[in-house]
């Protein structure tokens, strides 16, 4: 097994807490970790039907099984459960009985906050970081083609084949679980749109034209894709530092070779020649940093700034007394165009200090305040989240 970041978090939840929930996408290795740090618990998966008819027709009668807790899978698939979970949490002295797992956030969080508000410690699991990854793969193609996702790094699987039966899997199934959609048709046609736009700012209406539905409809299944792990909005940072800023988010994935699949890259050598390589790029390092910070059990605390002239910062640290500017450069050369939105927001903000992060190997500490960082040597910027 690959050792997670999260493991020693994980740990400390469970003993703080009376029950633990891990949430997270299909496949990012939920099962895999609580069954390593928990090997005394009964693993129980909802995905089994006769298991989840038993908890749904009788779940007093299931729960009296587990008197000493358990492993729960795919728990959101019996929503019937925690209400009697919470008298049994209640009446116990210990913590960390029960270890949720769950990859749909919105059902899941639904029924906690209904029933176990205060009893249960969060922890989202991603897929592996690039530190995670290590040297199992040695380039940035490598990284942005096949993704997180353990499976890819424990078997020989062709990364196009895989994506290609999770997208199926997720569309046919998960989706359907959410929410009601008929269309699955428009609804991949949505998903592959949206894979087109990783990194840009988030326009409804223009996306609802493209998909043929009304944009209604477009910010429903925006929260689908939200609730299941698959994408993510990232909010504009609203401080003033000029009053005509851009108020609408960006888009991308909580995996990037789930979409290069969309976008129908085959081949990690397909990537240098193609137009989306800087966005992909940039979602990457995003990406690594909301999943350090979910590493540790804490809130996403990234933001992005631009103005209406176009002037922008990739990423912003918000960390209440101090904002940390983050630029993503896909190139291998540094040259002084990395550093032109940095330069403007010490202008503009008066702080200092700030990051590029670029697809090279060199580190460099600029006498303006400034570092720079390549892609898998983050460590500075991480231990500030």
């Amino acid at each position: 097994m690959i050792p997670r970041e999260s493991q020693k978090e994980l740990l400390s939840l469970a003993s703080q807490f009376k029950a633990v929930a891990v949430v997270g996408p299909r496949q990012s290795g939920k099962t895999t970790l609580t069954k390593m740090l928990f090997p005394d618990k009964v693993y129980v998966n909802f995905e089994n039907p006769d298991t989840k008819l038993f908890a749904t027709q009788d779940p007093r009668g299931f729960l009296s099984n587990y008197p000493n807790g358990a492993i729960f899978d795919e728990a959101q698939r019996v929503p019937q459960l925690f209400s009697y979970l919470q008298q049994i949490l209640d009446e116990s002295s210990s913590n960390g009985l029960f270890i949720i797992t769950g990859s749909n956030n919105f059902l899941l969080q639904e029924q906690i906050s209904q029933s176990l508000a205060g009893r249960v410690g969060y922890l989202n699991l991603l897929p592996l970081t690039i530190s995670e990854i290590g040297s199992l793969e040695s380039d940035v193609n490598s990284l942005i083609y096949k993704g997180g996702y353990p499976s890819l790094y424990k078997e020989s699987i062709e990364p196009s084949k895989w994506y290609a039966n999770y997208i199926r899997t997720y569309v046919e199934r998960d989706v359907r679980l959410i929410k009601n959609i008929t269309d699955f048709a428009a609804f991949e046609r949505f998903l592959r749109l949206c894979a087109a736009r990783v990194g840009q700012l988030l326009n409804m209406n223009n996306l609802a034209m493209e998909v043929g539905v009304d944009s209604k409809t477009i910010n429903s299944w925006i929260g689908v894709l939200e609730s299941s792990f698959v994408a993510f909005r990232l909010q504009p940072h609203f401080k003033n530092y000029n009053k005509r800023i851009v108020k609408m988010p960006k888009l991308y994935f909580y995996d990037t070779g789930l979409a290069t699949a969309l976008l129908g890259i085959e081949n990690k050598n397909q990537l240098d020649l193609n137009i989306y390589k800087g966005a992909l790029f940039e979602n990457l390092i995003v990406l690594e940093l909301i999943k350090s910070r979910f590493n540790k059990a804490k809130l996403n605390n990234l933001f992005f700034w631009r103005d209406h002239k176009g002037n922008e910062i990739d990423v912003l640290i918000d960390k209440g007394f101090s904002l940390i500017p983050i630029e993503i450069k896909s190139g291998k050369t540094i040259t002084n165009e990395f550093f032109k939105g940095l330069k403007y927001w010490q202008k503009l903000s008066g702080l200092d200090a700030g990051y590029v992060v670029y697809s090279g190997s060199e580190i460099q500490n600029r006498s303006d305040e400034l570092k720079v960082l390549p892609y898998d040597k983050l460590e500075a910027i991480k231990e500030l989240l």
